[in-house]
């Protein structure tokens, strides 16, 4: 599926992926090489809005299963989330990308609050706005968050950067006989749980019509290759013809 032109789309990162070939934490030679894939992607044209997870760091539902509580077990997986961003940010910075990171928890000294005018503006004179620490509220993921700012911010696609090239309909990494998709609707990925996103994330796309991108971070110049229809990739759309 060949999609349609975009002017602004959401790019949301899997915090595992700043980890490179670490067992934890952030690989700066890593977050570097990510950062000119966006930069590669921003030199397009586009606008481009980043969410980055906090997995590599802290993951609130693990927490939780180990006995923490869920809320506060959360809002450490947010605090993660900040510190990927300034990763993030000092990286861009690096290569001349000016960027601003905004946080949905405030925190005056590192970070703007979440304000949508103040990112439309800062999207409008060529810099790339990184959205922290999930939608503010426990209970939620960074899936829900990217959704929202996608929304919020009224981008043409959301592209899902992760370890594997699509959506597949079991597991590849278990199953090697995995069927990859190259469309699927939402409501097959919400009934047959595909896993691309958590629900509430999938559903807000759908009721926004936003198309959900997914493909892997980790081949090198992706970005571009997906946003210029030739990189491997599935659409969640319901418009596949």
């Amino acid at each position: 599926m060949t999609l349609p032109k975009m002017n602004r789309v959401l790019l949301k990162l899997s915090g595992e992926v700043l980890m490179g070939d670490q067992q934890f934490g952030i690989d700066p030679a890593f977050v570097l090489e990510l950062a000119k894939e966006v930069k590669a992607a921003k030199d397009t044209g586009l606008e481009i809005c980043l969410v980055i997870g906090g997995g590599n760091i802290f993951r609130g539902m693990a927490g939780a299963a180990q006995g923490m509580d869920r809320a506060q077990a959360d809002y450490m997986g947010m605090l993660a989330t900040v510190m990927n961003a300034l990763a993030m940010q000092s990286a861009l910075e690096q290569l001349g990308v000016q960027t601003r990171v905004q946080s949905a928890v405030q925190m005056d000294q590192v970070c703007e609050p979440v304000i949508r005018r103040r990112a439309e503006r800062h999207l409008e004179k060529g810099r790339i706005v990184i959205f922290a620490a999930g939608v503010g509220a426990p209970y939620f993921t960074t899936d829900s968050g990217a959704a929202l700012r996608a929304a919020e911010m009224n981008c043409d696609a959301l592209l899902k950067g992760t370890s594997v090239d699509g959506v597949y309909d079991s597991d590849p990494k278990k199953n090697k006989d995995a069927k990859r998709y190259e469309t699927v609707s939402y409501g097959k990925v919400l009934a047959d749980d595909l896993k691309v996103m958590d629900a509430s994330a999938v559903a807000l796309c759908r009721d926004n019509d936003i198309p959900i991108v997914v493909f892997s971070i980790r081949e090198k110049g992706n970005v571009a290759k997906v946003l210029s229809g030739k990189g491997v990739q599935t659409v969640v759309t319901d418009h596949t013809a």
